[in-house]
């Protein structure tokens, strides 16, 4: 993250919450329009005149899909969340929709037990990359009455032994089935 962050992110981030990485653009005679890659969620902040500004908030719990269109001259970005979040991006250039993309990426690995996963189809003069978050963070339901604590996200990716502890946990907490604590936890074995 090499650049300054806006004013209003003081405004928006919670306790402890780490930006990752920034794409800022100017259009035109606007305020810039900015997103916040955090360790917790993606953020769009279109600053306006006077101190005002609009943000939009994906928290990677509620991720669904992104998906980059990288044409010739410019990009087109998608971010669908649940609950019908839509985040439409068409302002980035090819270099920044790339990195941005992995920076969520990373992002999202950092707090899950399987990989993202990644698709990239290139054509003559397009190419498309789709992210999905894997199922684990999509369909988990904590039982009521169970506390989570979530840990905060860290930039490299997590040794397998931590990860087998979070399996365990998760486990423990009746989250996920006996079947793939085992499926995961064999894979995992296989990394150490």
């Amino acid at each position: 993250m090499s650049e300054k962050l806006p004013k209003a992110a003081s405004r928006i981030l919670e306790e402890g919450e780490r930006v990752l990485f920034t794409v800022r653009k100017k259009i035109s005679l606007e305020k810039p329009k900015w997103l916040l890659i955090t360790d917790r969620r993606i953020i769009y902040l279109d600053e306006k005149v006077l101190g005002r500004y609009e943000v939009k908030a994906i928290p990677y719990q509620k991720l669904e899909e992104v998906k980059v269109e990288l044409g010739v001259v410019s990009s087109e970005f998608l971010i669908k969340g649940e609950e019908n979040i839509r985040l439409k991006l068409g302002w980035m250039n090819k270099e920044q929709a790339r990195e941005t993309i992995n920076a969520i990426k990373d992002a999202l690995n950092a707090i899950a037990i399987e990989p993202v996963t990644i698709e990239v189809k290139k054509g003559l003069t397009h190419e498309t990359w789709t992210l999905k978050k894997p199922k684990e963070l999509v369909s988990r339901v904590v039982p009521a009455g169970t506390t989570v604590q979530h840990q905060p996200a860290v930039e490299k990716k997590e040794d397998p032994l931590e990860k087998l502890k979070k399996l365990k946990e998760l486990y423990d907490m009746g989250v996920i089935s006996q079947e793939e604590y085992e499926e995961k936890r064999k894979k995992l074995l296989d990394q150490i």
